[in-house]
């Protein structure tokens, strides 16, 4: 478990971070979701029918709409809920997410992978910055807490199956 154990040692040491699969395959991308009569949900890119999980439904099995456990896919739903909430998409609050952990912002960065251009895009909105070559503060603490309160229900959604 090197993310929860290791990574604050890492960042102590000066050590950098380059987390994979930020968006648990796409789990997190929002286009899986199963609130369909969600309209906050226009931003949102949809799954294809050669969208990764569709296509694969074995893929990487832990975060699979199909296979997942309740726990790993509420907290997606929630999740993809605080993006809507804050004017963003899920894949950006992921991203966005993952950039402001200490032990990634330091010395890391962030992969990011897309099928399409306009995935692509919306991958790299959290990268923003201002005119003065300074980022742009995507995630306000409330934003944060409500996070937060999904983390403590769902501690490692991954390792839920």
């Amino acid at each position: 478990r090197f993310d929860s154990d290791l990574a604050e040692t890492c960042s102590y040491y000066g050590i950098g971070l380059l987390p994979w699969s930020v968006l648990a395959g796409g789990l997190l991308s929002g286009k899986y979701s199963q609130d369909n009569n969600n309209n906050k949900r226009s931003r949102s890119i949809e799954a294809s029918s050669n969208s990764r999980f569709l296509a694969y439904p074995k893929y990487m099995a832990r975060w699979s709409p199909s296979s997942a456990s309740p726990y790993t896919l509420n907290a997606s739903e929630e999740y993809a809920n605080i993006a809507y909430d804050a004017g963003m998409t899920p894949a950006e609050l992921a991203i966005a997410f993952v950039r402001t952990r200490r032990f990634v912002s330091d010395n890391g960065s962030v992969i990011v992978g897309a099928t399409t251009m306009e995935q692509l895009k919306e991958n790299l909105s959290p990268f923003k910055e201002n005119g003065g070559g300074e980022e742009v503060e995507l995630l306000g603490d409330d934003v944060l807490e409500a996070i937060d309160e999904v983390h403590l229900k769902c501690r490692d959604p991954s390792c839920k199956l």
